[in-house]
């Protein structure tokens, strides 16, 4: 949620709409003065002055508030804009009409607005610059010409001029917020990944932690050892303080072999934690959802006509951002399925599989085309194409899944298990492997493959 607050709140700083309106003004005033005293034109100066000197105050008050203010929220820029457009329609009443040149200058609000604001702003915004468009294009004084009339054109040009205004505003202004929402969406993305990420990156420092806290306490200790050492040779045999004086003695020789435990951790690693065969990896991704009760299958197996020693397992480094994104596939299919999902991992001397399925509907053909982008769920799908709502929530989290594993080296393709629907136009045809079920299959699957020798350590040792 937080993230999609991000990507629809307001990103417009006050400053820029200052420095915007100033520009707008200098042209507005030079514009005005040029065309009445350098080309002698006559239309209404003094009510044209008034208009750009209500925007010179206005700009004036928000300058002062330039050092308090930096993003500015929706409402207050939608207003922003708002006036932007009657002051610019004003002048344009006064000086033409839509047959001014300067009438396309009322694209930009729209597009700002685009840019920087929420959808629900920059519809308004839209609103009010069509209306103020068809306005003046029948509501306007004349031009101003060499003329006592004005340079009058026919309706049909006027018309022309207004269609051109209308379509430059939609094209920008569409073009300027697909743009800048994707800009938002994928800075929202990454930023959601380092965070998920941020946990486990605090885990893997807990080593040096205890490298730093057995360096730290190992001259403490040392000194309580030897000061308990001398108590004990003073001591008579007979002593009440004696036995007490062990008890710290041996106390303080257990915490010093604590600590160099912790040390050797530290300096050499942990086999057992820092190395883990696939199939282990497996059953750590699979094991809280089996706490639950769901049913999930396991199997692991070299492919057939792999050779010793490459039809041992893999071992694979633990790597906290690839079990997160296992994890997160394995839940999306038990969420899915019907009756169980099934976790399949082949290798063979080159390449190490993975195959993650289910029982459930699959993919929906609208969902397969944008599966991996982020913020992209079937709710919202279900709610723009009328699909039923059984696939939701499956934005996000797939997305992070996707870039986690790809960091890792694998290259992942997902589909449908009947062979229909491949997200990667490589559609699996029925029965054509066992990794994706049998013949006339349901259910989805997600398929993982890296290079052997990236991935499994046991081969790289010497």
């Amino acid at each position: 949620m937080e993230n999609r607050d991000y990507i629809n709140r307001s990103h417009l700083r006050l400053r820029t709409i200052v420095r915007l309106r100033w520009i707008a003004i200098c042209g507005q005033f030079a514009a005005v003065i040029v065309v009445f005293y350098g080309f002698g034109f006559e239309f209404p100066l003094a009510l044209s002055l008034l208009v750009i000197s209500l925007s010179v105050a206005i700009n004036v008050v928000l300058s002062a508030m330039v050092k308090d203010i930096k993003v500015i929220g929706n409402e207050f820029a939608t207003w922003m804009l708002a006036y932007d457009i009657v002051q610019l329609s004003v002048l344009l009443y006064l000086t033409g009409g839509i047959l001014n040149p300067f009438a396309s200058l009322l694209v930009a609000p729209i597009a700002i607005s685009a840019a920087s604001l929420r959808t629900q702003s920059t519809l308004v915004i839209s609103i009010l610059a069509l209306f103020a468009a068809s306005f003046i294009s029948f509501f306007y004084m004349p031009l101003p010409w060499y003329t006592a009339s004005g340079l009058e054109f026919p309706f049909a040009y006027r018309m022309g001029n207004w269609i051109s205004v209308v379509c430059a505003m939609t094209f920008i202004g569409f073009f300027a917020w697909r743009i800048a929402r994707e800009s938002r969406i994928m800075s929202a993305a990454l930023a959601a990944t380092e965070a998920t990420l941020a946990r486990e990156q605090k885990l893997s420092a807990i080593d040096g932690l205890a490298a730093a806290a057995a360096h730290g306490l190992g001259t403490p200790l040392s000194t309580i050892s030897l000061v308990a050492k001398e108590l004990e040779r003073e001591l008579e045999e007979d002593s009440p303080l004696r036995d007490d004086v062990l008890l710290i003695r041996s106390q303080a020789v257990r915490c010093r072999e604590i600590l160099q435990s912790l040390t050797d951790v530290g300096m050499d690693g942990d086999v057992l934690v820092d190395h883990s065969s696939i199939s282990d990896v497996l059953e750590e991704v699979a094991q809280p959802l089996k706490a639950l009760n769901a049913n999930i299958v396991i199997k692991t197996n070299a492919m057939s006509g792999t050779m010793p020693p490459f039809d041992a397992e893999p071992v694979l480094s633990r790597n906290p951002g690839m079990i997160y994104a296992l994890g997160n596939l394995v839940e999306n299919a038990v969420e899915f399925s019907s009756s169980e999902a099934v976790l399949q991992a082949e290798w063979s001397e080159d390449v190490l599989k993975l195959t993650i399925l289910d029982d459930g509907p699959g993919f929906s053909l609208e969902m397969l085309k944008v599966l991996g982008e982020p913020f992209v769920s079937s709710r919202s799908l279900s709610r723009q194409e009328g699909i039923e709502d059984h696939q939701s929530g499956m934005g996000l989290g797939f997305f992070i899944s996707k870039t986690l594993l790809e960091r890792s080296g694998a290259v992942m393709r997902f589909g449908n298990r009947n062979g229909e629907d491949d997200a990667y136009g490589e559609g699996v045809k029925r029965g054509s492997s066992k990794s994706v079920g049998s013949v006339g299959a349901k259910g989805a699957f997600v398929k993982l493959e890296w290079p052997r020798k990236m991935i499994d350590v046991s081969s790289n040792k010497d």
